[in-house]
């Protein structure tokens, strides 16, 4: 039976549900990907009593259609490709997008890091949570920059995902909790009543939280 979120809350409870077994563990860090993970996130690490910071992850989307993603960029010099889009883009249609949303990510490492220190993960387990799993590009490169930057453990928690995406995340991270996986995925949306367009606004004052 398919679950309708009313919010990004009601999804941060039922992924914390799904994650008791991590509650009050002193190594945990829960990390929301920017920037509608953010606000799952935040209920997520209240419920764990963990602490929460934030990770900037920007999609590579195709040119004429910047919802399918051909790779991902993070920090720390991560980038995650498709092959089987990205081999299909001019390389300087590909350098374009990706010059373009590295100075997006940039531009949001800058706002929402502000005076909080660079994120260390050393020997920790990293709880990346989202607001779902599409393509799964966006996630595999949130799972390269955890572990650049040290991360003992990676565990992926998204409260909706497509089959193909979670699949793929299973190869890479340490555990991937997704409550629902629908044979008819479509997209993010479906599973929410609200899911507006969360704002930098909003990023920051759940942060500064």
């Amino acid at each position: 039976m398919t679950t309708i979120y009313r919010d990004r809350a009601d999804a941060g409870v039922a992924l914390a549900d799904r994650l008791a077994e991590l509650t009050g563990r002193p190594d945990n860090t829960v990390l929301g990907l920017v920037r509608g993970g953010v606000p799952v996130a935040a209920t997520v690490a209240e419920r764990l009593a963990a602490p929460l910071d934030v990770l900037v992850v920007r999609k590579l989307g195709l040119p004429r259609a910047r919802e399918v993603a051909f790779g991902a960029l993070g920090p720390a010099g991560v980038q995650v490709l498709n092959p089987e889009l990205a081999d299909r883009l001019d390389p300087e249609q590909r350098e374009e997008v990706v010059r373009r949303e590295m100075a997006e990510l940039e531009r949001r490492e800058r706002l929402y890091r502000a005076d909080r220190p660079p994120l260390a993960l050393g020997g920790r387990t990293a709880v990346i949570v989202d607001d779902g799993l599409a393509t799964g590009a966006t996630a595999r490169a949130a799972v390269a920059v955890a572990r650049r930057l040290g991360a003992r453990r990676v565990v992926v928690a998204v409260p909706v995902g497509s089959l193909a995406a979670h699949e793929a995340l299973v190869r890479e991270a340490d555990e991937v909790v997704c409550p629902q996986i629908p044979d008819d995925f479509g997209a993010v949306s479906r599973y929410y009543e609200d899911f507006h367009e969360v704002s930098d606004e909003e990023v920051t004052a759940t942060l500064g939280g």
